[in-house]
């Protein structure tokens, strides 16, 4: 190589260096080197494809063109692949090659455009790379040029490294700025759910701001209760749903892949389908999505589940935004229960105060009323029947209403509760002419938001029993164990299907599930038509222990 010649290509790869450095625009920086490379070179076309990661090629950029390559919009450059793309493909071009006939040139010419080709039949091509990472194709050509010399190829090997160098870095960047892109809407969607105030309006809101906030054409909410995964919320179409619709946790592809192994499972290429058990459950046909597991101190309590028709949808978002989004989730559902025991607790403490006041005050007001009325109507005898008849009905008011004070205060503070929740319950099933054969296994003190949130739920279940069920005998089971405590009230009576109730519930049943669920509980109603009806709920209890 003479020294003029080694000047020129250093002053032409200084001037190409300094231009790749101007902007983070692909498209631009493609166009804008490759015209550079022309000019410097001498050489009178070129045009570079761009290679994704499942190998589809699109040109990216093109210079001086000739019309056959130009004709009916760049026609020929979007056609059938050619030598060089084929052999890129094969991981089997690693360097600048000389000398390849151009395919899409004979493309042209059989489609009636032989006079416009410019005198060009044959191209060098160089793959574009960074290290390890590939990107594409630079393919130059001159009229009548058949074979590019060695300087040449060096020349457009070390350009060629420069532009993938270019390439990598505008990658990078353009990564970092989607991310950070995709991390400030993040942030929008936690302070937004974070903002809801009430634990059973989460699903739904939640979704809702996710599907909202990035777009996502479907998001589903599943939380795991009674060995199942319960579908609580979906989005679809721009709006969120309310559903309780029950899986198995075996079967179901991604979603089970991802709870079982509490782990996330991406699926990038699928070809439009889904399992018929989420089609079930109105989760549509999907290309690609992303079951994140919703984890709490190193355990799944559900899914969160994102699908798209598009394929790859989800492959630019990071683990650790997909765990960020999850974790932030069930941080916020953490809170809520912290929040409603605290509210729970407030609540106890008023009940307990108003049953001291009515018991001190009133209590002992209307009973000294009803003596007085008693002692009134001794003295006056027969000498006033009228007086009298009013005395003695002042008396009967007095009674009904001690009485119907006692259950009052009762209820709000009941006294069973200070000898046990299952003499408790037995009191209140008696009351009610239940008879109630208890159970207890395990010996525990429990916290009294739990007691107190148990007492209401079987207060609730006995009462079904008495409306419901046809017989007036209950069965109480109460199983303390390390860590968590459940309760169980059955009767045998006349049953129910579940399958006739929407979600199988009662108002008097939701009521109970929430309870339940406002303390980290799970809630579960078995029963069926001519059999036992068993109401369960299990309690944790290693949040309260010191």
């Amino acid at each position: 190589m003479s020294s003029e010649n080694r000047t020129n290509q250093l002053s032409a790869l200084k001037e190409i260096a300094e231009l790749l450095n101007t902007t983070n625009d692909m498209k631009q920086m493609l166009s804008e080197v490759l015209g550079k490379l022309l000019q410097v070179t001498g050489f009178s076309t070129g045009w570079i494809f761009m290679m994704d990661e499942s190998m589809e090629s699109e040109c990216q950029a093109a210079y001086g063109l000739p019309p056959a390559l130009e004709a009916n919009g760049q026609e020929a450059m979007c056609g059938e692949d050619c030598w060089c793309i084929e052999r890129y493909r094969r991981n089997k071009l690693h360097h600048a090659v000389n000398t390849i006939e151009c395919k899409r040139i004979t493309y042209a010419i059989a489609e009636g455009f032989e006079e416009g080709t410019l005198g060009i039949s044959h191209h060098a091509t160089v793959p574009l790379k960074a290290g390890k990472d590939k990107f594409g194709l630079l393919n130059v050509a001159h009229p009548g040029k058949e074979c590019f010399t060695e300087d040449e190829l060096a020349l457009l090997q070390a350009i060629a490294f420069q532009i993938g160098t270019a390439i990598k870095r505008i990658k990078l960047y353009q990564s970092q700025e989607q991310n950070a892109q995709h991390y400030s809407k993040l942030s929008d969607v936690i302070q937004r759910i974070h903002a809801i105030g009430v634990i059973n309006e989460l699903p739904i809101k939640a979704v809702q701001e996710i599907g909202n906030a990035f777009n996502w054409p479907h998001v589903s909410l599943f939380i795991f209760e009674n060995g199942e995964l319960s579908l609580r919320a979906f989005y679809t179409e721009g709006k969120a749903h309310e559903e309780w619709k029950s899986l198995s946790i075996d079967d179901n592809g991604p979603i089970s892949t991802a709870f079982r192994n509490n782990k996330l499972f991406i699926v990038s290429k699928a070809e439009h389908t889904a399992c018929p058990s989420l089609e079930r459950v109105g989760i549509p046909l999907y290309s690609s999505a992303a079951a994140i597991p919703l984890r709490v101190r190193s355990r799944s309590i559900g899914i969160l589940f994102i699908s798209s028709p598009i394929r790859e949808h989800f492959d630019e978002y990071h683990e650790d935004f997909m765990y960020s989004l999850g974790d932030h989730y069930t941080l916020c559902v953490e809170n809520l229960r912290v929040y409603e025991q605290r509210r729970e607790l407030a609540r106890m403490e008023e009940r307990n105060r108003v049953a001291r006041d009515l018991h001190d005050s009133v209590m002992q007001k209307v009973f000294s009323l009803s003596f007085i009325a008693k002692g009134a109507e001794t003295l006056l005898q027969d000498r006033e029947g009228n007086v009298r008849a009013s005395l003695k009905e002042i008396q009967q008011l007095s009674q009904e209403t001690l009485k119907e004070m006692r259950s009052l205060i009762w209820q709000l503070h009941p006294a069973g509760l200070e000898n046990g929740l299952l003499s408790a319950l037995k009191q209140h099933g008696q009351s009610m002419g239940l008879t109630v054969y208890e159970q207890v296994n395990g010996l525990k003190q429990l916290p009294r938001a739990v007691e107190e949130a148990l007492w209401r739920i079987g207060q609730e279940a006995l009462n079904n029993v008495r409306k419901h069920s046809g017989t007036v005998i209950a069965y109480v089971k109460l199983v303390l164990a390390e860590g968590e405590v459940t309760l169980e009230v059955m009767d045998k009576g006349n049953g129910f299907s579940l399958d006739n109730r929407k979600g199988g519930l009662t108002l008097g049943m939701l009521s109970m599930r929430e309870r339940a669920e406002q303390l980290g509980g799970q809630f579960n109603v078995r029963s069926n038509l001519g059999g036992p009806t068993v109401i369960a709920v299990k309690m944790p209890l290693d949040q309260y222990e010191s």
